[in-house]
């Protein structure tokens, strides 16, 4: 049996990882700017990452949720005291595409109606609800296709208004910053003009902080920048620093019931002793703030970079560079010359640089000295 082909593949394998480092077979080592799609957080195999979940493997790796698990509400009371989101409840499951997939479902049983505003730019998750909120045509089976989404331009809310005025309307979600889209903002004015068209029409706000979220953009979720509070949250990537753990942040006005959701691996023992690995290294490190200080570094020199660059985009650690044409050949020469990952989107002229919060200046100036070469031989 051979695998599925749905990757493409660069020829590399990494075999061995440490801070912001990776090593192949054949010990070649490269500076990951891009952190595995900005799920690694804390770097590659920390210590104490991998220690609590060795303890834990050791002691019980996983037993279903039929029983109690005090790890689950020491992980929550944890992630709702760094977050700023003390009263409200948390659904853990596995995956960013799964989080989306209960918070619609979750809007829709409080709400009673189904119809659903995006964006366009939009990326949400390639299973069914996800992938219907996603404004990309190519990844949706007929079965995903419905007329309960209608997609808008990002930061126009006038767009946004008039789909309320025409359909009955369960939620508006959308990312924090758009990360496939090519590290697209919604500005402060257009996020806070959403909330109260939700609010005026009884509808529910889902901030996807799939990939902004965990300190990635200098503030534990992007939306913190906009003064916004949304009904519901979507979690996954750098939560779990590679081990699959995602959840959903839950306004205490949203009533639960025993059996509406479920999740056979969500929440187990491994995964929320990554969960609590994760938040513990944040905290005790202060790697918000390194983001918050080592991305504006990056950005203002980027800026300040001569060549073939079109714009600079993003904040913390989550920065977009637009060039003048496809920046696959540069992504190339970074990896392949340069030893250095870094990432595309669906712009294709956007390289994404998605770095472990734990990068150094030195790291830092090792990347832009290396881009400035390779920019300057295009």
């Amino acid at each position: 049996m051979d695998m599925f082909d749905v990757y493409p593949l660069f020829d590399i394998e990494p075999v061995r990882g440490e801070g912001c480092y990776l090593w192949d077979e054949e010990g070649t080592r490269y500076l990951d700017l891009y952190g595995g799609h900005a799920v690694i957080s804390i770097g590659h195999s920390h210590p104490h990452f991998v220690q609590r979940i060795q303890e834990q493997a050791a002691q019980l790796g996983f037993y279903s949720n039929s029983v109690r698990n005090s790890l689950q509400p020491e992980l929550a009371a944890h992630l709702g005291r760094l977050s700023g989101y003390d009263e409200y409840r948390l659904f853990l499951c596995n995956s960013g595409a799964e989080a989306n997939e209960n918070a619609l479902k979750l809007a829709s049983f409080h709400t009673g109606r189904r119809e659903v505003i995006s964006f366009e730019g939009a990326f949400h998750g390639r299973t069914s609800a996800a992938v219907s909120v996603t404004d990309n045509p190519g990844i949706r089976a007929a079965f995903n296709e419905t007329d309960a989404v209608h997609f808008v331009p990002l930061n126009d809310p006038d767009a946004v208004q008039a789909v309320f005025v025409k359909h009955s309307i369960c939620a508006v979600i959308i990312e924090g910053v758009q990360g496939v889209g090519g590290i697209v903002e919604p500005d402060a004015a257009s996020m806070q003009e959403i909330r109260g068209l939700c609010d005026e029409n009884d509808a529910l706000l889902i901030l996807d902080e799939i990939q902004s979220g965990y300190g990635r953009t200098g503030e534990f979720f992007a939306h913190r920048y906009a003064g916004v509070r949304p009904d519901l949250i979507t979690i996954a990537k750098g939560m779990g620093n590679g081990f699959p753990i995602a959840g959903v942040l839950i306004h205490p006005e949203i009533q639960a019931s025993h059996g509406l959701l479920g999740s056979t691996f969500g929440g187990n023992h491994l995964a929320c002793a990554a969960g609590l690995a994760v938040l513990e290294i944040i905290e005790q490190n202060d790697l918000i703030a390194n983001a918050r200080t080592e991305g504006a570094f990056l950005k203002k020199a980027l800026q300040s970079l001569e060549g073939p660059i079109r714009d600079i985009r993003g904040r913390g650690l989550m920065l977009g560079v637009e060039l003048d044409f496809p920046c696959d050949e540069v992504r190339k020469a970074l990896l392949y010359d340069h030893h250095i990952f870094t990432g595309s989107s669906s712009n294709k002229n956007t390289l994404r640089l998605l770095p472990p919060l734990t990068i150094s200046r030195a790291e830092s100036e090792t990347f832009l000295d290396t881009f400035e070469t390779v920019l300057s031989a295009v």
